[in-house]
Protein backbone atom coordinates (compact mmCIF):
# COMPACT_ATOMS: atom_id res chain seq x y z
CA UNK A 1 0.00 0.00 0.00
CA UNK A 2 1.28 3.66 -0.71
CA UNK A 3 0.09 6.81 0.95
CA UNK A 4 -1.35 9.34 -1.68
CA UNK A 5 -2.29 12.86 -0.99
CA UNK A 6 -6.02 13.98 -2.19
CA UNK A 7 -7.48 17.42 -2.01
CA UNK A 8 -10.59 17.94 0.22
CA UNK A 9 -11.69 21.16 -1.05
CA UNK A 10 -8.94 23.59 -0.33
CA UNK A 11 -7.27 21.31 2.47
CA UNK A 12 -5.33 17.97 1.66
CA UNK A 13 -5.62 14.59 4.12
CA UNK A 14 -3.72 11.45 3.25
CA UNK A 15 -5.30 8.26 2.45
CA UNK A 16 -4.17 4.70 1.65
CA UNK A 17 -3.88 3.68 -2.18
CA UNK A 18 -3.13 0.58 -3.83
CA UNK A 19 0.26 0.78 -5.23
CA UNK A 20 0.03 0.36 -8.61
CA UNK A 21 3.47 1.44 -9.62
CA UNK A 22 2.65 4.75 -11.08
CA UNK A 23 2.89 8.01 -9.59
CA UNK A 24 -0.46 10.06 -9.38
CA UNK A 25 -0.15 13.38 -11.27
CA UNK A 26 0.57 16.57 -9.32
CA UNK A 27 -2.25 19.06 -8.94
CA UNK A 28 -1.90 22.60 -8.76
CA UNK A 29 -3.28 24.22 -5.20
CA UNK A 30 -6.13 26.55 -4.71
CA UNK A 31 -8.18 24.88 -7.39
CA UNK A 32 -11.57 22.11 -6.69
CA UNK A 33 -11.66 19.00 -7.38
CA UNK A 34 -13.88 19.52 -10.18
CA UNK A 35 -12.40 22.18 -11.58
CA UNK A 36 -9.21 20.60 -11.92
CA UNK A 37 -10.47 17.30 -13.21
CA UNK A 38 -12.19 19.21 -15.90
CA UNK A 39 -9.01 21.27 -16.73
CA UNK A 40 -6.97 18.10 -16.79
CA UNK A 41 -9.58 16.66 -19.33
CA UNK A 42 -9.22 19.75 -21.60
CA UNK A 43 -5.40 19.21 -21.52
CA UNK A 44 -5.32 15.98 -22.07
CA UNK A 45 -7.65 16.59 -24.93
CA UNK A 46 -5.72 19.68 -26.36
CA UNK A 47 -2.53 17.46 -26.31
CA UNK A 48 -3.98 14.84 -28.92
CA UNK A 49 -5.29 17.64 -31.36
CA UNK A 50 -1.41 18.60 -31.08
CA UNK A 51 0.16 15.83 -31.69
CA UNK A 52 -2.12 15.06 -34.70
CA UNK A 53 -1.74 18.21 -36.12
CA UNK A 54 2.22 17.63 -35.73
CA UNK A 55 1.55 14.26 -37.52
CA UNK A 56 -0.69 15.52 -40.31
CA UNK A 57 1.69 18.56 -40.77
CA UNK A 58 4.80 15.94 -40.98
CA UNK A 59 2.97 13.83 -43.50
CA UNK A 60 2.24 17.68 -45.35
CA UNK A 61 6.08 18.33 -45.26
CA UNK A 62 7.31 14.46 -46.32
CA UNK A 63 4.79 14.59 -49.45
CA UNK A 64 6.13 18.51 -50.27
CA UNK A 65 9.51 16.78 -50.15
CA UNK A 66 8.63 13.92 -52.72
CA UNK A 67 7.04 16.40 -54.81
CA UNK A 68 10.00 18.88 -54.88
CA UNK A 69 12.29 15.93 -55.33
CA UNK A 70 10.33 14.47 -58.44
CA UNK A 71 10.00 18.07 -60.31
CA UNK A 72 14.17 18.01 -59.48
CA UNK A 73 14.86 14.50 -61.06
CA UNK A 74 13.20 15.53 -64.28
CA UNK A 75 11.02 17.65 -66.52
CA UNK A 76 8.04 16.78 -65.58
CA UNK A 77 6.92 16.30 -69.16
CA UNK A 78 5.04 13.17 -69.93
CA UNK A 79 5.43 11.69 -66.49
CA UNK A 80 4.29 8.29 -66.26
CA UNK A 81 3.09 6.72 -62.61
CA UNK A 82 5.79 4.03 -61.42
CA UNK A 83 7.86 4.40 -64.67
CA UNK A 84 9.48 7.73 -64.14
CA UNK A 85 9.41 10.07 -66.90
CA UNK A 86 9.16 9.61 -70.46
CA UNK A 87 11.76 11.85 -72.78
CA UNK A 88 10.23 14.94 -74.38
CA UNK A 89 8.79 14.06 -77.96
CA UNK A 90 10.60 15.37 -80.87
CA UNK A 91 9.79 18.23 -82.26
CA UNK A 92 8.49 18.20 -85.85
CA UNK A 93 11.46 17.65 -88.61
CA UNK A 94 9.57 19.56 -91.40
CA UNK A 95 9.60 23.22 -90.29
CA UNK A 96 10.23 26.64 -92.35
CA UNK A 97 13.39 27.30 -89.68
CA UNK A 98 14.62 23.54 -90.19
CA UNK A 99 14.26 23.44 -93.72
CA UNK A 100 16.37 26.73 -94.10
CA UNK A 101 18.49 25.86 -91.45
CA UNK A 102 19.41 22.28 -93.51
CA UNK A 103 19.87 24.44 -96.15
CA UNK A 104 22.91 26.71 -94.70
CA UNK A 105 24.27 22.97 -93.19
CA UNK A 106 24.28 21.54 -96.74
CA UNK A 107 26.35 24.51 -97.95
CA UNK A 108 28.97 24.43 -95.41
CA UNK A 109 29.29 20.99 -95.64
CA UNK A 110 29.81 21.19 -99.58
CA UNK A 111 31.95 24.29 -98.84
CA UNK A 112 34.22 22.28 -96.07
CA UNK A 113 34.34 19.14 -98.54
CA UNK A 114 35.85 21.06 -102.11
CA UNK A 115 38.07 23.31 -99.74
CA UNK A 116 39.67 19.90 -98.18
CA UNK A 117 39.92 18.48 -101.48
CA UNK A 118 41.73 21.77 -102.77
CA UNK A 119 44.39 21.74 -99.51
CA UNK A 120 44.15 17.89 -99.89
CA UNK A 121 47.47 17.58 -102.31
CA UNK A 122 47.72 13.68 -101.50
CA UNK A 123 44.90 13.22 -104.56
CA UNK A 124 47.53 14.91 -107.06
CA UNK A 125 50.61 13.31 -105.76
CA UNK A 126 49.05 10.00 -106.16
CA UNK A 127 47.98 10.65 -109.16
CA UNK A 128 51.48 11.71 -110.70
CA UNK A 129 52.52 7.95 -110.03
CA UNK A 130 49.08 6.49 -111.23
CA UNK A 131 48.78 8.44 -114.30
CA UNK A 132 52.61 7.89 -115.18
CA UNK A 133 52.52 11.50 -115.43
CA UNK A 134 56.50 11.74 -115.65
CA UNK A 135 56.82 9.44 -118.88
CA UNK A 136 53.81 11.35 -120.17
CA UNK A 137 55.38 14.95 -119.84
CA UNK A 138 59.06 14.16 -119.62
CA UNK A 139 59.36 15.87 -116.89
CA UNK A 140 60.48 14.85 -113.61
CA UNK A 141 58.53 14.30 -110.35
CA UNK A 142 59.53 17.37 -108.72
CA UNK A 143 58.91 19.81 -110.88
CA UNK A 144 55.42 18.59 -111.45
CA UNK A 145 54.28 19.09 -108.45
CA UNK A 146 56.09 22.28 -108.03
CA UNK A 147 54.14 24.06 -110.67
CA UNK A 148 50.65 22.03 -109.17
CA UNK A 149 51.79 23.40 -105.64
CA UNK A 150 51.62 26.82 -107.46
CA UNK A 151 48.98 26.52 -108.53
CA UNK A 152 46.80 25.41 -105.47
CA UNK A 153 48.55 28.20 -103.66
CA UNK A 154 47.62 31.16 -106.12
CA UNK A 155 43.56 29.71 -105.39
CA UNK A 156 44.06 29.90 -101.52
CA UNK A 157 43.22 33.03 -99.55
CA UNK A 158 45.55 32.65 -96.93
CA UNK A 159 48.24 32.55 -99.36
CA UNK A 160 47.37 35.97 -100.72
CA UNK A 161 49.32 35.37 -104.17
CA UNK A 162 48.49 38.07 -106.46
CA UNK A 163 49.98 36.63 -110.03
CA UNK A 164 49.89 33.22 -111.19
CA UNK A 165 53.45 32.30 -112.81
CA UNK A 166 54.00 28.88 -113.52
CA UNK A 167 58.16 28.09 -113.03
CA UNK A 168 57.88 26.22 -116.25
CA UNK A 169 55.34 26.29 -118.08
CA UNK A 170 54.46 29.81 -120.25
CA UNK A 171 50.72 30.59 -120.47
CA UNK A 172 48.52 32.27 -122.88
CA UNK A 173 45.94 35.25 -122.19
CA UNK A 174 43.05 32.91 -122.36
CA UNK A 175 44.56 30.59 -119.99
CA UNK A 176 45.39 33.52 -117.67
CA UNK A 177 41.92 34.78 -117.73
CA UNK A 178 40.07 30.98 -117.12
CA UNK A 179 42.56 30.48 -113.72
CA UNK A 180 41.77 33.77 -112.50
CA UNK A 181 38.25 33.04 -112.80
CA UNK A 182 38.57 29.85 -111.22
CA UNK A 183 40.02 31.69 -108.40
CA UNK A 184 36.92 33.65 -107.73
CA UNK A 185 35.40 30.43 -107.58
CA UNK A 186 37.74 29.25 -104.83
CA UNK A 187 37.35 32.48 -103.06
CA UNK A 188 33.47 32.87 -103.21
CA UNK A 189 33.96 28.92 -102.18
CA UNK A 190 36.44 29.77 -99.01
CA UNK A 191 34.49 32.82 -97.68
CA UNK A 192 31.08 30.81 -98.12
CA UNK A 193 32.70 28.12 -95.91
CA UNK A 194 32.97 30.82 -93.21
CA UNK A 195 29.69 32.55 -93.43
CA UNK A 196 27.81 29.17 -93.66
CA UNK A 197 29.51 28.08 -90.26
CA UNK A 198 29.11 30.43 -88.45
CA UNK A 199 25.72 30.93 -89.44
CA UNK A 200 24.90 26.99 -89.23
CA UNK A 201 26.78 26.32 -85.68
CA UNK A 202 24.42 29.77 -84.33
CA UNK A 203 21.30 28.17 -85.72
CA UNK A 204 22.05 24.54 -84.58
CA UNK A 205 23.23 25.68 -80.93
CA UNK A 206 19.74 27.66 -80.40
CA UNK A 207 17.86 24.13 -81.76
CA UNK A 208 20.08 21.94 -79.30
CA UNK A 209 19.03 23.95 -76.40
CA UNK A 210 15.04 23.72 -76.95
CA UNK A 211 15.36 19.85 -78.50
CA UNK A 212 14.53 20.19 -81.97
CA UNK A 213 16.85 18.35 -84.18
CA UNK A 214 15.09 17.91 -87.41
CA UNK A 215 17.54 20.67 -88.83
CA UNK A 216 20.39 17.43 -88.47
CA UNK A 217 17.87 14.79 -89.85
CA UNK A 218 17.44 17.16 -93.26
CA UNK A 219 20.85 18.17 -93.46
CA UNK A 220 21.72 14.35 -93.31
CA UNK A 221 19.03 13.93 -95.91
CA UNK A 222 20.34 16.16 -98.46
CA UNK A 223 23.79 15.06 -97.90
CA UNK A 224 22.59 11.92 -99.58
CA UNK A 225 19.86 12.38 -102.17
CA UNK A 226 22.84 15.19 -103.59
CA UNK A 227 26.42 13.48 -104.17
CA UNK A 228 23.79 10.50 -104.71
CA UNK A 229 22.77 12.07 -107.66
CA UNK A 230 25.84 14.12 -108.87
CA UNK A 231 27.70 10.48 -108.10
CA UNK A 232 25.36 8.44 -110.89
CA UNK A 233 25.49 11.67 -113.06
CA UNK A 234 29.32 11.82 -113.22
CA UNK A 235 29.62 7.62 -113.21
CA UNK A 236 27.54 7.30 -115.89
CA UNK A 237 28.98 9.98 -118.30
CA UNK A 238 31.94 11.82 -116.77
CA UNK A 239 32.82 13.45 -120.12
CA UNK A 240 29.37 15.03 -120.50
CA UNK A 241 29.13 15.65 -116.71
CA UNK A 242 32.60 18.02 -117.18
CA UNK A 243 31.54 19.81 -120.01
CA UNK A 244 28.07 20.96 -118.48
CA UNK A 245 29.83 21.85 -115.20
CA UNK A 246 32.27 24.33 -117.44
CA UNK A 247 29.53 25.63 -119.17
CA UNK A 248 27.27 26.29 -116.00
CA UNK A 249 30.38 28.03 -114.08
CA UNK A 250 31.87 30.10 -117.11
CA UNK A 251 30.37 31.88 -119.78
CA UNK A 252 33.41 31.12 -122.33
CA UNK A 253 35.65 28.30 -124.14
CA UNK A 254 38.59 29.52 -121.99
CA UNK A 255 38.69 26.34 -120.24
CA UNK A 256 39.58 24.75 -123.24
CA UNK A 257 43.33 24.36 -123.43
CA UNK A 258 45.55 24.02 -125.89
CA UNK A 259 48.62 21.94 -125.02
CA UNK A 260 51.30 24.36 -127.18
CA UNK A 261 50.52 27.71 -125.94
CA UNK A 262 49.28 26.53 -122.44
CA UNK A 263 51.41 22.97 -121.86
CA UNK A 264 50.42 23.19 -118.22
CA UNK A 265 47.15 21.31 -119.44
CA UNK A 266 49.49 18.60 -120.04
CA UNK A 267 50.10 17.61 -115.89
CA UNK A 268 46.36 18.12 -115.60
CA UNK A 269 44.64 15.08 -117.13
CA UNK A 270 40.58 14.55 -117.00
CA UNK A 271 40.70 11.77 -114.60
CA UNK A 272 42.64 14.15 -111.73
CA UNK A 273 39.83 15.75 -111.82
CA UNK A 274 37.21 12.90 -111.57
CA UNK A 275 38.89 11.55 -108.65
CA UNK A 276 38.64 15.05 -106.81
CA UNK A 277 34.92 14.60 -107.60
CA UNK A 278 34.54 11.66 -105.94
CA UNK A 279 36.54 12.69 -102.70
CA UNK A 280 34.55 15.73 -103.21
CA UNK A 281 31.30 13.65 -102.70
CA UNK A 282 32.91 11.44 -100.36
CA UNK A 283 33.60 13.86 -97.66
CA UNK A 284 30.20 15.32 -98.42
CA UNK A 285 28.47 11.42 -97.77
CA UNK A 286 30.91 11.41 -94.51
CA UNK A 287 29.45 15.27 -93.75
CA UNK A 288 25.66 13.19 -94.05
CA UNK A 289 26.95 10.26 -92.08
CA UNK A 290 27.98 12.42 -88.87
CA UNK A 291 24.85 14.24 -88.74
CA UNK A 292 22.84 11.20 -89.25
CA UNK A 293 24.60 9.67 -86.64
CA UNK A 294 23.77 12.77 -84.09
CA UNK A 295 20.15 12.75 -84.82
CA UNK A 296 19.84 9.39 -83.63
CA UNK A 297 21.66 9.46 -80.69
CA UNK A 298 20.08 12.94 -79.59
CA UNK A 299 16.80 10.98 -80.13
CA UNK A 300 17.53 7.92 -78.61
CA UNK A 301 15.50 7.98 -75.27
CA UNK A 302 12.17 8.58 -77.55
CA UNK A 303 13.33 5.57 -79.71
CA UNK A 304 13.52 3.23 -76.94
CA UNK A 305 10.28 4.75 -75.28
CA UNK A 306 8.11 4.24 -78.74
CA UNK A 307 9.44 0.70 -78.61
CA UNK A 308 8.32 -0.11 -75.21
CA UNK A 309 5.35 1.31 -75.82
CA UNK A 310 4.80 -0.71 -79.13
CA UNK A 311 5.46 -3.88 -77.22
CA UNK A 312 3.19 -3.05 -74.34
CA UNK A 313 0.28 -2.86 -77.48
Amino acid sequence: MARRKTPDQDNYREIEVPDTGRRAPSRARGTSAGSRMSSGRRGQSSGWEDDDSRRAQGRGRRDDSRRMQGRGSGSGRGRTPGRGYAPQRPRPVVTPSNLLLALIGFLFLACVSVVLVLNLRTIYYFDIRYQQLESRTGLPEETIRENYDTLIDYNLVMKGVKKLEFPDFPMSEQGETHFREVKRIFFAIQYLLVISGVGFLFGISRKLRRRDYGSLKLVSILTFVVPLALGVLAVASWDSFFIKFHEIFFRNDYWIFDPVTDPVIRILPDAFFFHCAVAILFFLLLGGVLTGAIYRFATRKYRRQRQMEQLMR
